[in-house]
């Protein structure tokens, strides 16, 4: 596995951290959206499954996240998310022209990838799903919601907890340690990118019609951080081609579960249909 890092600089001269799984002999690259408060360097192990089945991995922390620039947890507007996927994609297309490229969103990354998919309209082979955050587990009360309306336009950037349990993000005990362990993952969240988080998912929640490109949308059956039953409800809007996948008995993280394999061989075998 041939791994190496870049970075760029955002429209608001935030410097953001890339990395970049190289395949011999590749057939198809995959632009990866990581979750809220974790880093790219978690999905180390789903690069080297992919790469060893000829597929490019190409990721970046997103700011405020992990070793890219920003207030930990803070991004001022959602588009700004959206503008880091099309650098992202823009990336993958210098690098690789004429190779087939999806996009794989987890959890907040999924929402992203949805959102990003409904507005920009690219083309692309396909898009790949993870724990799609369009449904909380646990969502704030509705009083709660109206006043971090208010309060994120006085004070954006006020910082607190996301309140993760994080027993939840998968049935791997040793999985867990290593989450807490890991001082590039955080808890913090601000009121702009709560806000703004919770707002994208309730346009999916609304979303009904065609995307521009086929979708797998998978989700751990018992997830208790993002309910499956927003993946599943999404499924049956979307007049595209669409494939949900719940695998039972799985948390939040099923790229971190025991059968990890089982999971990424599925992936394999649906991405190699669309190349």
């Amino acid at each position: 596995m041939l791994e190496s890092t870049f970075s760029w600089k955002t429209r608001d001269q935030v410097q953001i951290y890339g990395k970049h799984w190289r395949a011999e002999n590749p057939k198809a690259v995959v632009c990866l959206i990581h979750g809220l408060g974790e880093h790219i360097h978690r999905y180390d192990h789903l690069a080297e499954y992919f790469n060893e089945k000829g597929i490019v991995i190409i990721g970046n922390d997103r700011r405020g996240h992990g070793r890219s620039e920003g207030k930990r947890g803070h991004c001022q507007q959602f588009e700004d998310f959206l503008m880091e996927v099309k650098h992202l994609l823009a990336t993958a297309k210098a690098h690789y022209p004429n190779l087939p490229t999806f996009l794989y969103g987890h959890s907040m990354g999924g929402n992203i990838v949805l959102n990003y998919l409904i507005k920009e309209r690219p083309q692309l082979a396909g898009a790949i799903l993870s724990g799609a955050w369009i449904r909380l587990g646990n969502p704030p009360a509705d009083w709660l919601y109206q006043v971090g309306k208010l309060a994120v336009k006085v004070i954006p950037s006020f910082t607190q907890s996301n309140d993760l349990n994080v027993n939840h993000i998968s049935t791997d005990p040793a999985e867990v340690e290593r989450y807490e362990e890991d001082n590039l993952i955080h808890d913090q969240v601000t009121f702009a990118t709560g806000i703004s988080m919770i707002e994208a998912a309730k346009r999916l929640e609304y979303f009904s019609g065609r995307l521009p490109v086929p979708l797998l949308a998978m989700h751990g059956g018992e997830d208790q951080i993002i309910l499956p039953s927003g993946t599943e409800a999404l499924g049956k809007r979307i007049k595209s081609e669409v494939e949900v996948k719940i695998w039972e008995g799985l948390y939040h993280e099923i790229h971190n579960e025991p059968n990890q394999k089982e999971i990424f061989e599925y992936v394999l075998s649906w991405m190699e249909k669309r190349i």
